[in-house]
């Protein structure tokens, strides 16, 4: 026992009876940020919040009353355990804007895609079996793995997304080790953190480099739609539909408060899920999933998400206006859309031990080592430009570069055992549009 656990022993009478797996569990980066960012005097460029603001609120609420009171027997009551169909149906409309052709039986509505993640994983691995991920990667999806007590191994991405070339590489040499890869977990559009979207040429490389080593590929793709300049590139899903199980969220394009996402997955994979949610939580929420279908058939959904690609733009140029005019010393990436902007610090710092600092100097963003499952990621950090007006941005930023002007100076004196880890992944190019 380490000194942590006997610690967790003293303080807590249930700690030997615990599921080995609930030790593997602890508390994101981004969770502690929390209680932090919202004091109102603190700008947070950490969470990945949409601005909610831009939808027409009372539209909406007009028809979430029409909802209750015209339906309210069904929306309040207990559903499928697959989801109600009407909101299947909507969701197949929703996913042919990225070239999916897909039927309302192959749709399983979650609580989020966060639990369809969890759904995922809790089907297919076993402790030490190995789920292949982008480097940086999803922190809630970490958190899923660790909880499942998956080892993650990282494989590398540029300013094109996945390197088709370093994925065989990895998957080869977990092969040769007799490592068992359950499936490769990547967000190809508008990567979290990353910013960066996987090419259209590499997609079907990397579809075929999985079939080969018989790895699963788990898409995840709540940003798909919020490009800024192009329009949404076809989903790896409709380039391979046994290959592949693709994660939907309304929370980027709608609104999160509902908690409604989902899953589509080969036909045998879907019956796995079905069972899986209903052990966990029965049925997804009717009314959630009411209210979605409705504001679905009745707002101009589509007319909204353009408005939040132009909304989402404007906060976008702000914050690299910003960082170019205040952390020219730093590096970053300029995404083509979703929500975040990911930061390489100038040699030295230490992202996540400068980040009491700058919350004292009241701005927050969420360190590289949380989307790291081996701690890399040290010199890096997430910046999210989805929430805070551009001037708030701005301020932002500008806050920041104080405390990083500081941290400077420190390590000129000082020095530093910081730096780029081991085997960091080496990108984006520096302040290149």
């Amino acid at each position: 026992m380490n000194a942590s656990e006997s610690r967790g022993s003293r303080l807590d009478p249930w700690f030997d009876s615990y599921a080995a797996r609930a030790h593997n569990m602890r508390a994101s980066e981004v969770r502690a940020l929390f209680s932090v960012v919202d004091r109102p005097e603190v700008v947070s460029l950490a969470g990945g919040m949409p601005y909610i603001g831009g939808l027409p609120l009372e539209e909406i609420g007009e028809m979430m009353k029409r909802l209750v009171v015209e339906r309210g027997e069904k929306s309040l009551q207990y559903g499928s355990g697959q989801g109600h169909e009407e909101l299947r149906e909507h969701i197949v409309e929703v996913m042919e804007l990225e070239g999916i052709n897909a039927h309302a039986d192959d749709v399983v509505v979650t609580t989020g895609s966060q639990q369809a993640l969890d759904l995922v994983t809790n089907i297919f691995i076993d402790p030490g079996d190995v789920v292949v991920a982008e480097a940086p990667s999803y922190v809630g999806a970490l958190g899923v793995f660790r909880a499942h007590e998956a080892e993650v191994v990282h494989t590398p991405m540029d300013a094109d997304g996945l390197i088709p070339e370093d994925l065989e590489t990895t998957l080869a040499a977990l092969k040769a080790d007799g490592k068992r890869v359950k499936f490769l977990y990547t967000v190809p559009n508008y990567h979290n953190p990353g910013g960066v979207t996987l090419s259209l040429e590499r997609r079907p490389k990397v579809l075929e480099i999985c079939a080969r080593y018989g790895v699963l590929v788990l898409e995840d793709n709540p940003y798909g739609l919020l490009g800024f300049d192009r329009e949404p590139l076809p989903a790896m899903r409709s380039m391979s539909e046994d290959g592949v199980v693709y994660l939907g969220s309304f929370s980027k394009t709608f609104a999160p408060g509902f908690r409604v996402g989902w899953a589509v997955a080969p036909h045998a994979v879907r019956e796995k899920l079905v069972l899986a949610s209903e052990a966990a939580i029965l049925c997804p929420s009717n009314a959630s999933q009411l209210a979605i279908s409705t504001y679905l058939t009745h707002a101009d959904w589509k007319g909204q998400i353009k408005k939040f690609r132009e909304q989402y733009r404007e906060r976008r140029d702000a914050m690299i206006r910003a960082l170019e005019e205040y952390i020219p010393s730093a590096s970053w990436n300029v995404p083509d859309g979703g929500f975040y902007v990911w930061v390489k610090l100038p040699d030295g710092l230490d992202s996540k031990a400068m980040l009491p600092r700058a919350v004292t100097a009241r701005v927050a963003y969420v360190p590289g080592t949380a989307f790291y499952y081996d701690g890399q990621g040290a010199n890096f950090m997430r910046l999210s430009y989805c929430y805070p007006t551009p001037e708030a941005i701005r301020e932002g930023v500008r806050r920041l570069a104080g405390v990083i002007d500081d941290e400077l100076e420190t390590v000129k004196i000082f020095g530093t055992n910081g730096g780029r880890p081991s085997g960091q992944v080496d990108f984006p190019s520096p302040n290149i549009v």
